[in-house]
């Protein structure tokens, strides 16, 4: 088990657990008794940390090396998945995966950033960072979509767009923006789900949905912890602030309105329980594609314009002629 900072409390109390049972199988002793209170232990403090995690906890949730990524959850939810590939511009992109997917019958375009299990996978995988390339093929895909009437499902997690000078050069803004602007009148249901991280325009670029949802240990912000310390302090050690700054996590996405739900993760995280979570994410996309193909595609696209422009707050300030010479003087 990969045991985070603050979950080193747990890791002392897991490695007496491993030496009790150890001691009782080989020297055959009864050790029931002090596995029982071990186990109920180490029930205690795991609900002790994980009921009052912070932002910064949570980006670190996000991150935990053994948390199922995208590809995990299509072969998960998938009875059949083709892997679609290239952009038909310039090249394929391994960051993003999309294909066709049949979940219970129903068929869908499914995609979304994949990060990568090991190091050399990451390597090839660009760390789940896309070229302008990735959001191309993207887009192509969720045409195809729109032209077989597929509903949209989008898998995000991301540590942003990547910010090579080649895909400045390749059109990296614009290729977002165009997704974004397609996104917004596509005919088809889109179902979007932050799965991990959901970073700066890395994250919208395949976020613009019909619904969208954010797993309960997952983060989606403008901009990561750690560039907002660096930028605002001149230093990383300043994250942990940035992240309450931020206010990235799913409450705080769900409170101002941004998200339609957040999906619940088994205790302690998805990555305790993969199976599981997956079976969650599977029930929410069902739910909100069975609620979206009741609309029709003028409604839905409708509704989705309404949606996004109704988001963000401000104050109108009606401007008198006092106000106007008291901001001259």
């Amino acid at each position: 088990m990969v045991f985070l900072d603050f979950e080193k409390p747990l890791e002392s109390l897991y490695e007496q657990l491993e030496k009790i049972k150890q001691v009782g199988a080989e020297g055959d002793l009864d050790v029931a008794p002090m596995v029982k209170e071990l186990e109920d232990k180490i029930y205690t403090k795991r609900k002790e940390i994980y009921e009052n995690l912070n932002g910064w906890q949570k980006v670190q949730l996000s991150r935990h090396p053994e948390r199922p990524y995208t590809l995990y959850y299509i072969e998960q939810m998938c009875s059949k998945f083709v892997e679609l590939h290239g952009d038909r511009y310039f090249k394929d992109d391994n960051a993003i995966v999309g294909g066709l997917g049949i979940i219970d019958g129903q068929t869908v375009i499914i995609l979304g950033q994949q990060k990568g299990v090991n190091t050399k996978m990451r390597q090839f995988r660009n760390f789940g960072m896309a070229n302008p390339e990735g959001y191309r093929k993207a887009l192509r895909l969720m045409k195809m979509a729109e032209r077989f009437n597929f509903p949209v499902v989008c898998l995000i997690d991301t540590p942003g767009a990547y910010p090579g000078i080649e895909a400045e050069e390749r059109g990296q803004a614009e290729a977002i923006a165009r997704n974004l602007f397609e996104m917004a009148k596509l005919e088809v249901p889109i179902v979007c789900c932050v799965i991990g991280e959901g970073a700066s325009g890395g994250a919208i670029g395949i976020g613009l949905g019909d619904r969208v949802f954010m797993m309960e240990n997952t983060w989606y912000s403008v901009i990561s912890p750690e560039s907002c310390s660096s930028i605002l302090w001149r230093s990383w050690d300043y994250k942990e602030k940035a992240a309450e700054a931020l206010k990235l996590t799913a409450d705080h996405m769900y409170g101002f309105g941004l998200i339609d739900g957040i999906i619940k993760e088994p205790f302690g995280g998805a990555h305790n329980d993969p199976e599981q979570m997956a079976t969650n994410l599977k029930k929410h996309i069902k739910k909100a594609i069975a609620e979206l193909q009741i609309m029709t595609p003028e409604d839905r696209v409708e509704t989705r314009i309404e949606k996004y422009s109704q988001m963000g707050q401000f104050d109108r300030v009606t401007v008198t002629e006092k106000s106007k010479k008291t901001a001259k003087s």
